[in-house]
């Protein structure tokens, strides 16, 4: 009896692995194509080989992209724009998420309620609205225009997700801190927003996220090119009759480490920001 459980867990366990392997080698399988690309001499998109380094495998789209192309000047315009989207979301989500979930007052069920609707409309439906907004104050083609947008649409999603991290947070805590002598403002930071970290490496990198690889809203505020993000750079390697393949693919494959390397670090905080921020609400 104890051979046939042990047999039937490791065929289960057999199974699970299995299922996880082909699951990853279908995720990875499209990057390594991206770096298969990049590494190809000339302009090749497709080929019939298999490899992953292909035969004759060059390094000079990487090379051009450094030196004869504004990458730099790109990455650096993506960075400021998605730091200051991040900043923004992080401090607006964990006050404006504070609020909702320790206060009462009028109108509390119809903002989260709106909040919530704005969820259901893409960006780009919102595009037009926001576009004549900034031609009205003026703010078409600059970085304070493209960081409105980008928070304001990031933010309804961060202040649902700090509200519910912060309702699974024991008001005692507060209570305890403001015996000690805290004010309401001293017990946020002092007490509730250090416990509250896991949301907040959750709100950042939704922001970050936002910011970094958006295309369609970047292309119709940023019309300098010396104000173009990475998105658009990218798009500039494509031409009515051809596109530069390697060097897109090179892009591509720089383009993506930042986040590789942030999902990396924050990690240990994501699972927890994810799912405690679901049990209230």
């Amino acid at each position: 009896m104890n051979k046939k459980l042990n047999t039937k867990k490791l065929i289960l366990k057999l199974i699970t692995h299995l299922t996880l392997i082909i699951f990853t080698i279908i995720a990875v399988y499209p990057v390594l194509q991206v770096v298969t690309i990049s590494l190809r001499p000339a302009d090749r998109l497709l080929s019939t080989s298999l490899e992953i380094i292909p035969e004759n495998a060059t390094l000079k789209s990487y090379i051009e992209l450094f030196t004869n192309r504004p990458f730099l000047l790109w990455v650096t315009n993506s960075a400021f724009v998605a730091f200051v989207v991040t900043l923004t979301g992080v401090v607006f989500a964990s006050m404006a998420g504070y609020a909702f979930s320790r206060f009462n007052f009028i109108g509390k069920k119809i903002g989260l309620l709106s909040l919530l609707v704005t969820q259901m409309f893409p960006a780009t439906m919102l595009l037009l609205p926001l576009y004549i907004m900034l031609i009205y104050l003026g703010l078409i083609n600059s970085y304070l225009g493209i960081i409105i947008i980008y928070t304001a649409t990031a933010l309804p999603f961060c202040v649902w997700t700090m509200k519910g991290y912060y309702d699974t947070i024991p008001y005692s805590l507060e209570e305890a801190a403001k015996i000690d002598g805290c004010n309401q403002f001293q017990a946020f930071y002092k007490i509730i927003l250090p416990l509250a970290a896991p949301a907040l490496v959750i709100t950042g990198l939704f922001s970050f996220m936002a910011a970094w690889s958006e295309y369609i809203v970047a292309a119709q505020v940023l019309q300098d090119t010396q104000l173009w993000t990475l998105p658009l750079g990218l798009k500039s390697f494509e031409a009515n009759m051809t596109t530069e393949w390697g060097l897109y693919g090179a892009a591509s494959f720089i383009v993506m480490i930042p986040v590789v390397i942030l999902f990396l670090v924050l990690s240990r905080w994501l699972v927890s920001g994810l799912t405690l921020g679901s049990v209230k609400g």
